[in-house]
């Protein structure tokens, strides 16, 4: 049977769980011909097909990211589409494999924000792990003042988040940034908790 034969679509369900249990199969034993067959199928497969093959792939990249890194120009190519699920997918597959493809990853970031931009908050919060993965991976540079920018027009319940994952990155050349507009958006938190996040950090920094 097809791999394609396994995704819910296929099988007549409405829900996700036979793509989830598709993707821990691969991740127990990798099937490099069928990891390529879904990955095909996210340009030429019919939507549900499509949407189907998307999550099983991300499923996949958050157990086993080095099986679906070949595959990151199939993702990168749904940036630009219409289909809101797929993007959202390829928002989610991108950001499993930046660690292992940051060069393919940078060269199509105006696009990967771009698609975070137009879409949910969800895509949004890739958008962000994105930038930190790729200061990790040694694009700071690049990165982060992106990654600024961003935490400076994030929402108040959205920001604490940001700024936690950001924290282990933020390198002397933008630390005096960070703390700064860490400072200038705790006051407007009202969540005490959230607050309190925000403010454990701003400690961490004037250690």
């Amino acid at each position: 049977m097809s791999v394609l034969g396994k995704l819910a679509s296929a099988l007549g369900r409405n829900d996700e769980q036979p793509n989830v249990e598709l993707a821990e199969a691969l991740a127990s034993k990798p099937d490099a011909a069928a990891i390529a067959e879904l990955a095909g199928a996210l340009s030429a497969g019919p939507t549900a097909v499509s949407n189907d093959a998307i999550k099983v792939l991300y499923e996949l990249g958050a157990r086993k990211p080095e099986l679906v890194a070949p595959h990151a120009a199939a993702f990168l190519t749904l940036l630009g589409g219409k289909n809101n699920r797929n993007v959202w997918g390829a928002l989610q597959a991108i950001e499993t494999i930046t660690a292992l493809q940051p060069d393919a990853v940078l060269a199509q970031l105006p696009a990967i924000l771009a698609a975070a931009d137009k879409g949910s908050v969800i895509a949004k919060d890739k958008a962000v792990a994105i930038l930190v993965k790729l200061a990790a991976a040694g694009y700071g540079a690049e990165a982060l003042p992106l990654l600024l920018e961003r935490l400076g027009a994030a929402a108040p319940n959205q920001f604490p988040m940001y700024a936690e994952q950001a924290l282990p990155v933020i390198d002397a050349a933008h630390r005096a940034g960070f703390t700064s507009l860490l400072e200038g958006r705790v006051a407007a938190i009202e969540a005490p908790a959230k607050r309190a996040r925000v403010e454990k950090l701003l400690r961490k920094l004037r250690k």
